[in-house]
């Protein structure tokens, strides 16, 4: 039995609908990505989404929506993989990067506390695996250090009170925070729909953002467009009209706009959504039921949150387990033995201060020691729609052989 770590789940009805599209002879941005648009906003009770090529698109047409540049300094987790922090170098602004807190994959808020400073004008929260953060202590942080806020004058900063929170919700699409769908809880969120994603079109990403006085949101959409198709007021589908070929250029701007054929996959999927969600949190009760009996953490939260009597849930895009008090030697024989078993494993996430490109930014992993301590003992099992029962049971059957391996090895 061999089992993949991420395949696509894609069945005859998503490939009909690709099918269709292509021949439609309407295959660029169309009336496919503005449905999928539509629906998406339906299912984050939000009153716009922006369709674009993908999460790290929309986390940078957010930023510069936003206004930020050279002088900004914008904050995320150490532990995240890079498009949390790249898109704030693309930008010109600076990356800040804050531990987790002990035991947690989630920044550590009392820290996000102190590494807010008057230049800081936005905090992108990061929901791991699908589970979302704790917006209420992150508003918490934010509303104690609006004092401190400076937005930049003339910028659409100006239409907040606070330090603007961007979600990177790549993981998160279909959870809930207390109740409320991701997408509405933060001021924007991020999605992708990347091929390993729950819901997927192959590449792909999303903006969001929750209504607020100040905020228009025609003109946020219409802004987000013009950042996602050079600059042009008018995209291919409006220039099909008759009498319409006219059109200009306002700025120099960037090219990262969704098409129809990729939208009708998405559309395609979301008909499904649902019901992969529903088997997706199966698998993961399965995993932390079968594993309980190690020493091992598994991240299966529960489905309400006891303060609030509300649903808190989890897209449970990923089953991210812990090897408690295992040292990363012990972790990686561990997915070389799941290797040989033929059980694809894989790391979620190697903080960033272990890459070149954050260790040349100046950034130390000696100042993390949180996140290190996370991912030193970190291991991913498969976790996907297209998972039999017998193939969850096989896995667990591999997982307790392949512990009980190593721990005998003393590795």
């Amino acid at each position: 039995m061999r089992i993949e770590f991420s395949p696509p789940d894609i069945n005859e009805e998503d490939i009909q609908a690709v099918v269709d599209a292509l021949r439609s002879g309407w295959i660029t941005t169309g009336p496919r990505t503005k449905l999928f648009e539509q629906e998406l906003a339906k299912w984050c009770n939000t009153p716009r989404v922006a369709c674009l090529n993908s999460a790290t698109a929309a986390l940078e047409c957010a930023l510069r929506l936003l206004d930020i540049g050279p002088g900004d300094e914008v904050i995320t987790s150490a532990y995240t993989y890079t498009a949390s922090a790249s898109v704030i170098c693309h930008v010109g602004a600076t990356p800040v990067l804050v531990d987790t807190a002990p035991g947690s994959y989630e920044m550590d808020y009392d820290k996000l506390a102190l590494a807010i400073t008057p230049r800081t004008k936005v905090v992108i929260p990061v929901d791991i695996a699908g589970d979302m953060g704790d917006y209420d202590r992150l508003e918490t942080v934010l509303d104690a250090a609006a004092s401190r806020y400076q937005p930049k004058a003339g910028s659409l900063q100006e239409a907040f009170g606070r330090i603007v929170v961007l979600a990177d919700a790549a993981h998160s699409f279909g959870a809930l925070y207390k109740g409320r769908p991701c997408g509405s809880v933060a001021d924007f969120s991020a999605f992708s729909f990347h091929a390993v994603k729950n819901l997927t079109t192959s590449e792909g990403g999303a903006l969001t953002w929750k209504p607020r006085e100040g905020l228009d949101d025609e003109y946020l959409y219409k802004q987000l467009m013009l950042l996602s198709l050079h600059g042009q007021n008018k995209d291919a589908l409006a220039k099909t009209k008759a009498g319409s070929w006219e059109y200009d250029i306002v700025a120099p701007l960037y090219k990262c706009n969704m098409t129809d054929v990729v939208a009708a996959l998405g559309l395609s999927q979301l008909k499904r959504y649902k019901d992969m969600l529903a088997r997706r949190r199966v698998v993961l009760e399965s995993y932390a039921r079968g594993l309980a009996h190690l020493n091992v953490e598994v991240l299966c939260k529960p489905l309400f949150d006891e303060a609030s009597g509300q649903a808190t849930v989890s897209s449970s895009h990923l089953c991210m387990v812990r090897l408690t008090g295992a040292t990363e030697a012990f972790r990686n024989s561990f997915i070389e033995g799941m290797a040989q078993r033929e059980v694809a494993c894989n790391v979620h996430f190697k903080p960033l201060p272990l890459h070149t490109a954050y260790k040349n930014l100046g950034f130390d992993i000696a100042d993390f020691p949180q996140a290190l301590a996370q991912h030193q003992n970190q291991v991913t099992l498969p976790l996907h729609t297209k998972l039999t029962d017998e193939e969850v049971a096989y896995i667990i059957e591999a997982f307790e052989a392949t512990y009980r391996e190593c721990a005998s090895l003393d590795v």
